[in-house]
């Protein structure tokens, strides 16, 4: 029996459903013995991740600040969509799609449908398309957190925290990657720069240009 030509396809979720689709699609693969048209192993195994079966849900980590804390949460990078790699279609010139996995993916709970070709011929995207996304997630877990950038040059913010409590100052500067703001400060009637932690802060006012 030939290797079956398995490709990636992009799958429309409902929002917020992205990896309980994800979850769907590899635990009803095994049940209804349809994994050998994806990368999902027969077998579960304990603290597998669902993402290394090429059933993706794309998402990065964020560090960001509230309340004068700081937290780590996951941010999908395609709200929406889980990228998959199986065996659509019978042939490599996809004229003939498998019944029997076009209705398994129309079924999963949460999935709306593919993304691109048409209602009945989804269209795979390219393996320089998938490599890209992928290489971008695996770059991301690879790497501590980005830092969520909650304020933007021209604000205004007030110190709560250090010598400078209660000072109102205007940010200069932002360094995302340490965390670190740089704003001017007014002192005695002139104005000094001071560089402070995101949670050292609290937004005044909106940007000046109501963004």
């Amino acid at each position: 029996m030939a290797e079956m030509q398995k490709q990636w396809y992009v799958i429309q979720a409902l929002t917020g459903q992205e990896q309980k689709a994800q979850r769907q699609i590899v635990a009803q693969a095994r049940s209804a013995g349809l994994c050998e048209y994806f990368d999902i192993p027969v077998e579960p195994k304990k603290g597998e991740v669902l993402n290394d079966f090429n059933v993706v849900v794309p998402t990065e980590r964020v560090a960001e600040f509230k309340e004068g804390k700081k937290r780590i949460v996951t941010r999908k990078l395609c709200p929406g969509y889980v990228v998959v790699r199986m065996a659509l279609y019978e042939d490599e010139a996809h004229r003939q799609i498998r019944q029997e996995l076009w209705q398994f993916i129309q079924n999963i709970p949460g999935v709306i449908g593919f993304l691109g070709g048409t209602s009945t011929k989804p269209r795979p995207i390219t393996q320089e398309e998938a490599d890209n996304l992928l290489h971008r997630v695996a770059a991301d877990e690879a790497k501590k957190p980005k830092l969520k950038v909650v304020f933007q040059v021209g604000e205004t913010v007030r110190v709560n925290e250090g010598p400078f409590m209660n000072f109102n100052g205007t940010i200069e500067q932002i360094d995302p990657d340490s965390g670190r703001l740089q704003i001017s400060v007014s002192i005695f009637g002139r104005s000094a720069p001071v560089t402070l932690e995101y949670w050292q802060v609290e937004r005044v006012t909106d940007h000046p240009e109501g963004v």
